[in-house]
């Protein structure tokens, strides 16, 4: 209601403040001299107001209503929006006149057997899209055809579209449908078409049917068995249409206040709805808003009227009298008096939120130019660059989630043409201020093209709303498979097939680009699975760039997950962050992957050794290479493929990084035959006092995880110690 209030007294204002500029009286014409008396045009005669001719006087007639002479067939014409139509006949006793489309006719005339109109006009109807100058001409029409083209065949039981045969392709399939009324509705800044009030919009049809046209037609009634045929001779009939008779100023004046109020009023029924984060700045937007928009319908119509704004205030003024002009000068004053309490209500705190949103955006105006710059460096090299606008067509509007993670959350779209399934994750705005996650993943992954890697298919970036776009991966995460309440997902040959790809994919970050990726987040949640299996690289927020000639990188900060991360990251005691450290995520990796669970058991029984699965694995190997308990040799065989797993996880998870293979070593071991590998020297957490803190455990269990670490992490520090002083001890 309170918006319904701002609007009428809106209205009130427009009708004071037309009274000025007063000196300007040009007079009504509408017949009354030799310029403005009836015409001819074509093969209409006496043709007078609204009606008038190209060139006429700014005075005659109106302009919505200009018909154009200088056709050659000896027709007369009027521009409706985007469309040319033909004047067949006018109804002055009614005030409508019937129009044909030109282009069908033109079609017609050429033996065209299958026309398609030319154009549409579902973007003016009640004001969506263009001037005021004519978008009322046919916003009274009782029955509209619509034409729709679809990339297969719909439902033969569809009691709503019948296919147009002429024009339909082997790929390509036209469909028409007869309504009796058009609902347009607006979702953002963008129509939707809905048949009727029980029927789905378009935009929901599957499959994916592509708009073409609406068109009016005329009220006769088709049966359902009507062709394609019987539809062209009905739009061929054309549509009528309604237009103004002279009743004066006044008469005029209010069916435009009355149109502009009814759109106000609807605008203002919208924004009525509660939202949660309805505030003083909203109410604010929200009043100019109803006030703007009423401005400018009543401005653009009178336009449209009168073909001049003095012209449309000087045919007001002649209708009012003495009286009258008292009114409205009083009107006026309350109108004056009713704003200056609105900006007195609402200037101190629309000014506090100006002044608070000014602040962070200079905060982040900053950072927001650094990401653009990199943006438009990487723009003709990289993948495409969507807007946000695209990214809500593909995921329609969040609908389809798939999870979320430390940096966001993920969605399923379509990428069109073709219906290329893809998912999108969405970067939480707070997660990481300064885009630096963001820019990881487009300067990474942007131009990287391996089977064994995760394609990145275009970004998003406007302001502080940032997406990233990857191929579809239908088959998920690697850790729901081995980690499983099943005992084994995959066999042991699919298993080694899984750890080679991923070998062969983290070595092509290596050593293939020009730039060495080390990834620092190695982990079963970051391998996704494509069609067969084949396993993808993903997650690149952590990842860095470094020239492939140095063998150590400087990075000081400590990156990746609990149970995944090299020693070095911990301590530079154990040697110096490089393509290594990648390699000791990998062998923490292929360790769960032989175990079928995480490294880290708690659920295992109170032995160390069994609830920490290396440690449990590294014995297994020693037992069956000296044979000497052949209780446990006896009680569980390890498989070959499994002894091969651990064989080169444990070699990946050496203490110190010059002791591990490389990518490149670790996919030769992959590939040779296990019987040449060699037992690795006994790790540092074989013995008991080594074990890492019971909390540091409990983070195996959380494969999701990407908690942030730093080194101050007590408990990661005590663990550091512990692991340095043990190695000090074995010196």
């Amino acid at each position: 209601m309170q918006m319904q209030t701002t609007a009428l007294s809106t209205v009130l204002c427009v009708l004071a403040l037309v009274v000025a500029d007063a000196e300007r009286v040009h007079g009504r014409q509408h017949g009354k001299d030799d310029a403005c008396a009836p015409f001819s045009c074509g093969h209409l005669q006496n043709v007078s107001y609204p009606f008038r001719r190209r060139g006429d006087p700014r005075r005659c007639g109106v302009r919505a209503y200009e018909l154009d002479c200088s056709s050659s067939a000896g027709k007369a014409t009027i521009r409706i929006n985007t469309g040319t139509y033909h004047v067949t006949s006018i109804n002055y006793t009614a005030s409508v006149f019937w129009v044909v489309d030109a282009g069908l006719q033109q079609d017609a005339a050429g033996n065209s057997s299958c026309p398609l109109p030319r154009s549409d006009q579902l973007p003016f109807i009640r004001g969506i899209r263009g001037s005021h100058d004519s978008w009322y001409l046919v916003r009274d029409s009782t029955q509209w055809v619509i034409f729709v083209n679809c990339s297969q065949k719909l439902s033969t039981n569809s009691s709503i579209y019948r296919p147009v045969n002429c024009l339909t392709t082997s790929s390509s399939f036209v469909y028409m449908a007869t309504i009796p009324s058009l609902l347009v509705h607006m979702r953002g800044t963008s129509p939707y078409v809905a048949l009727n009030a029980n029927s789905p919009s378009i935009e929901f049809i599957e499959p994916p049917c592509g708009y073409l046209a609406t068109v009016p037609v005329s009220d006769q009634y088709m049966d359902r068995d009507a062709t394609y045929a019987d539809f062209v001779r009905l739009i061929m009939a054309g549509f009528a249409i309604q237009f103004p008779t002279d009743g004066g100023p006044w008469t005029t004046w209010f069916g435009l206040i009355k149109e502009c109020l009814n759109e106000a009023v609807s605008l203002a029924d919208h924004q009525d709805q509660p939202l949660p984060s309805t505030g003083t700045k909203d109410r604010i937007v929200d009043i100019l808003s109803i006030d703007l928009r009423f401005w400018g319908c009543t401005i653009g119509l009178a336009r449209s009227y009168y073909n001049d704004i003095p012209h449309a205030i000087t045919d007001l003024i002649r209708g009012v009298d003495n009286s009258l002009y008292h009114k409205l000068f009083i009107l006026y004053s309350l109108c004056l008096v009713k704003w200056i309490a609105v900006l007195c209500r609402f200037l101190l705190a629309p000014l506090a939120v100006m002044i608070f949103l000014a602040r962070k955006y200079w905060k982040t105006r900053i950072t927001i130019d650094a990401v653009e710059k990199f943006l438009q460096m990487q723009q003709t090299l990289g993948p495409t660059r969507y807007a946000y606008t695209d990214i809500v067509a593909m995921t329609s509007h969040f609908r389809d989630k798939l999870g979320q993670g430390g940096y966001g959350s993920v969605y399923k779209g379509v990428l069109l043409p073709g219906n290329v399934h893809i998912a999108i994750k969405m970067l939480d705005g707070t997660s990481n201020c300064n885009g630096e996650d963001f820019i990881s993943e487009v300067a990474t992954i942007g131009r990287i093209h391996h089977i064994n890697v995760v394609r990145l298919v275009g970004f998003c970036s406007e302001e502080m709303r940032r997406a990233l776009v990857y191929e579809y991966m239908p088959r998920g995460s690697l850790d729901k498979y081995i980690f499983s309440s099943e005992r084994r997902s995959f066999s042991w040959d699919k298993l080694n097939e899984i750890a080679l790809g991923i070998a062969k994919g983290i070595n092509y970050l290596h050593q293939g680009c020009d730039m060495q990726i080390l990834h620092f987040d190695i982990k079963p949640h970051n391998i996704l699975l494509g069609d067969n299996f084949i396993p993808k690289v993903a997650d690149f927020g952590l990842a860095k760039l470094y020239p492939k000639d140095k063998s150590f990188v400087s990075d000081r900060a400590l990156r990746g997950t609990v149970g995944y991360i090299a020693l070095e990251m911990v301590s530079r005691s154990f040697g110096v962050i490089s393509s290594k450290s990648d390699v000791y995520s990998f062998g923490m990796l292929l360790l769960e992957m032989a175990g079928g669970r995480r490294n880290a058991d708690p659920n295992a029984n109170s032995n160390a050794s069994q609830a920490y699965y290396p440690s449990w694995a590294y014995g297994r190997l020693i037992a069956d290479q000296q044979q000497a308990d052949d209780e446990i040799s006896s009680a569980v065989e390890m498989h070959v493929l499994e002894r091969k797993l651990c064989l080169v996880g444990l070699w990946c998870i050496q203490m110190k990084s010059h002791d591990r293979p490389t990518m490149s070593e670790a996919i030769e071991m992959l590939e040779g035959d296990v019987n040449v590998l060699q037992v690795p020297p006994r790790p540092f957490f074989c013995d008991g006092d080594f074990m890492p803190p019971p909390s540091v455990m409990d983070s195996y269990l959380h494969s999701s995880g990407l908690t942030a670490i730093s080194e101050e992490d007590d408990e990661i520090t005590e663990f550091a110690s512990l692991m340095m002083d043990g190695n000090e001890a074995r010196n």
